[in-house]
């Protein structure tokens, strides 16, 4: 089988765990890992992980299935950085969604869903490992069986999400810690860190869990 994946940045937090998902499958499958739409060379599958590009039906049609991984249940929560908004708002219980691509965007009949279920304590590197393992469980299901599944149409009425911007990590000094948590936990610490404006400066803030030995 010939598979594809797009991932737009190196820098993505997911990119490592693709090259694995990528090296991994080499001994069954000719798999190659691009940064761009037009690196494609066609195929099986193609699979879209953080891309940020529109793949259009042309590059689409050069492939039997092409799929995006979305942290969602759709057709509720379409848009922008889904699990992040998600946790904000303050839910615990999250699905993935292996959709396939479509116009207009993460409108796609669903292949298959996964569920991530949250305490409220992870922090973004746990959140991400959660996501990430969800991401590589869908795109083995979708090799696994890219000749018998029967996707199905979203059902219900959509929602979007917006794009977050570095705004959105912004802490308000006047009010709780405890009623900025979901906040400050999913703010990532190198591209979008938590941040508040105090006696005319701004100050970054970092949080790292501390295990009970090293209290």
């Amino acid at each position: 089988m010939r598979i594809s994946v797009v991932c737009s940045s190196r820098a993505h937090p997911v990119y490592p765990h693709l090259l694995r998902w990528c090296a991994d499958r080499r001994e069954r499958h000719e798999v190659e890992l691009v940064e761009t739409v037009a690196q494609l060379s066609g195929g099986d599958l193609l699979f879209l992980i953080s891309c940020g590009e529109i793949v259009g039906p042309d590059v689409r049609a050069r492939y039997r299935a092409s799929l995006v991984a979305h942290a969602s249940d759709l057709p509720r929560g379409r848009g922008w950085s889904p699990l992040v908004w998600q946790i904000v708002e303050g839910r615990d219980e999250i699905a993935v969604t292996l959709l396939e691509a479509a116009d207009p965007v993460d409108s796609g009949a669903i292949w298959h869903q996964v569920h991530l279920a949250f305490a409220g304590h992870e922090l973004v590197d746990e959140i991400h490992a959660a996501l990430f393992a969800a991401e590589l469980e869908l795109m083995d299901h979708a090799v696994d069986h890219l000749d018998t599944i029967v996707p199905r149409p979203q059902a219900g009425p959509p929602s979007h999400y917006r794009r977050r911007t570095p705004e959105d990590s912004r802490l308000d000094p006047e009010r709780s810690l405890a009623g900025q948590f979901n906040l400050l936990r999913v703010a990532d610490p190198d591209r979008y860190p938590a941040f508040f404006e105090y006696l005319g400066h701004r100050y970054e803030v970092s949080i790292r869990k501390v295990d009970r030995h090293e209290h």
